[in-house]
Formats: C-alpha cells, sequence, structure tokens
C-alpha cells in the first residue's frame, strides 16, 4: 500500500518509469506530464533500469545501519532484568546505568507486555475476558474503608488535627456485586463483613439484577470467611446459582469489581474532604447513579453500563 502522501500509486511509478526508460522521454517532460519533481522521476526511472517492475514497490525507510542503537548486549541486560524482576523502565535504567527512554524503547521494540497486563507473581500475561450477556458473571467484593470523624478527617483538618480526631472512629464496609458482561453494579455500605450480612446484601443485589432483567447465573466471590459460610452457600444454592471463587493470592481474578474498588475510592470516597461519615455515605447514591447510567466505561467503548441493559429504568435521568 503507498505511502498516504505518495503523488504516484504503483502503477503510476511504473507508467512514468517506461516513458523515460522505454520511450526516452526527457526527465523534465515526464515529471510535468506525472506532475512530480525530476528528482522523484529520476529515482523512479533508476529504480526501473535495476531493478524493473518489483522497483515500483515501496522500501522500508529503515536506515540499513543504525550506528547509534542499544548495543545488543545491552538490550539483553535490559530484558533479563525485566523478565526476572518485572521491574519498569525507570528501575532498570538505574540499575544498568541507563536512560529511562532507552530502556522503555528497548522493551516496546522487543514487545513485553507492559507490567499492568501482567501476573506479577508469575510473569505471565493476564488473560482479559468478558462473558457474552448480563448474568452469566457477577463479581462480588467487599472493601474496608476508615470511617470519617465528625468535622472531618486530615483532608480537611490538617494531618495533625485529623489524627487526633481519627480515634475511635471505626470502619465502614462496602459490598458490590458487578454484572461481567455489563459492568453495572449494586453496591452498599455496611458496618461489618458477617456472613449474615453478605447474605443479606447478596439477597437485595439479586433482587436488583432481576428487575432490570438480568438471570444471575455464577457468582464470582474471594476466600473471605462470609463467602466460605454455609448460608452464602445455601443462598446461592437455593436461587440456582452457581459459586465460583478466586484462586487463593489472586486478587486480578476478581479483576471488574477489584477495578470498580478503586473507582470508587477515586471518584467517590477520597474525592473530596467530607466533613463527616454521613456525608460521604449521602454522596454514595448519586455516585453509583452516576457509575450506571451516565459515566463512560473505556471497556465499553466509551458507553455506561446502563447502554448494555435495555431494562434499566432510570438511564437518562
Amino acid at each position: 500500500m503507498p505511502h498516504r502522501n505518495a503523488p504516484l500509486t504503483e502503477t503510476g511509478r511504473l507508467r512514468l518509469a517506461r516513458c523515460v526508460v522505454e520511450d526516452g522521454w526527457p526527465l523534465r517532460r515526464a515529471a510535468e506530464r506525472f506532475q512530480v519533481s525530476p528528482t522523484t522521476a529520476q529515482r523512479w526511472a533508476d529504480r526501473y533500469r535495476a531493478l524493473g517492475e518489483a522497483g515500483m514497490a515501496d522500501h522500508s525507510s529503515r536506515p540499513h545501519r543504525s550506528p547509534r542503537r542499544t548495543p545488543t548486549r545491552t538490550e539483553r541486560r535490559i530484558i533479563k532484568v525485566r523478565l526476572a524482576r518485572r521491574w519498569g523502565p525507570a528501575r532498570i535504567a538505574h540499575l544498568l546505568g541507563l536512560v529511562p527512554s532507552t530502556v522503555h524503547r528497548v522493551l516496546v521494540r522487543y514487545r513485553l507486555a507492559r507490567l499492568t497486563h501482567l501476573d506479577r507473581a508469575t510473569g505471565r500475561v493476564i488473560r482479559r475476558y468478558e462473558w457474552d450477556r448480563p448474568g452469566e458473571l457477577v463479581h462480588v467484593d467487599i472493601k474496608k474503608l476508615g470511617n470519617i470523624p465528625d468535622g472531618g478527617g486530615h483532608k480537611t483538618l490538617g494531618r495533625q488535627a485529623g489524627r487526633k480526631n481519627r480515634k475511635n472512629a471505626g470502619y465502614s464496609y462496602v459490598h458490590t456485586a458487578v454484572d461481567d458482561h455489563s459492568r453495572l453494579a449494586y453496591s452498599e455500605i455496611h458496618p461489618d463483613e458477617k456472613k449474615e450480612t453478605a447474605t443479606a446484601f447478596w439477597t437485595r443485589a439479586h433482587a436488583f439484577f432481576t428487575s432490570v432483567g438480568i438471570t444471575v447465573e455464577r457468582v464470582l466471590t474471594d476466600n473471605g470467611a462470609c463467602y466460605k459460610s454455609h448460608t452464602w452457600r445455601d443462598a446461592l444454592a437455593d436461587a440456582g446459582i452457581t459459586h465460583k471463587r478466586t484462586r487463593p493470592y489472586r486478587p486480578q481474578t476478581n479483576g471488574k469489581v477489584e477495578r470498580l474498588n478503586r473507582t470508587l475510592l477515586d471518584e467517590w470516597a477520597y474525592a473530596k474532604p467530607y466533613r463527616s461519615e454521613q456525608e460521604r455515605r449521602d454522596a454514595f447514591p448519586t455516585w453509583l447513579h452516576t457509575y450506571n447510567h451516565h459515566r463512560g466505561h473505556t471497556a465499553l467503548k466509551g458507553q455506561p453500563p446502563a447502554s448494555r441493559v435495555p431494562n434499566l429504568s432510570g438511564q437518562y435521568t
């Protein structure tokens, strides 16, 4: 395929070259006829004399020699450190006495996966997946948050005063369920993560998904005590739902809800200096509605989760 700025296609180059080489046209006349410079006409004529029709194809613009390219021995050292320690360009550069941009170019040249795409424990590329329809898999998890004392924490009062005010504030537990296909989320804030609380949360989450036309088939959780309980097991079994658990120490298996936890921390929990825990909790329903109905999701090509759930009410409110 010719370069998008090339004045001639391969056919046009061949016609120009034949006019010069075979028909004896002067270079300037051929250049004017094909609306190119005499230098360009000379180049294609010379290539035709040397290579024939094959010379009309685009050649690589890569230089024959690269005297300033990073030596092969150095490249091998960079790759060895990356594979063994799974470090980024800055740390590798410091260890080897190089510039981070040089290390980055080498990693890109050899198409080594980004660290965010790797399982840090094994070094293997994480396989991304998405179930075909809503309800085939729902991710469930709990996020523990320190409560904000009345009057505000360190973001409002400063670090020293906030630390004093922080005593005995306690913790909150955000229970969340996320549909794998649509990323539609249901979430509640509770004072604990006991089996009774987790099971009651799931009962309401299940009712929510059912109300929008999603039939839950499988639920994926970590290995927390509440999810190993008979109470949790019986609740899923009674609804005909298969329970799956992640492998120990592999939170990325439940990555979609883990990613949502990061999002709610950045965009809700720590998004502003709240004056009390109640103020933060009061803001949560509005944030969750925005996430489901209006916030564009990169995995959904910029569309909100509601775009994949036709039966979801209040989509544009």
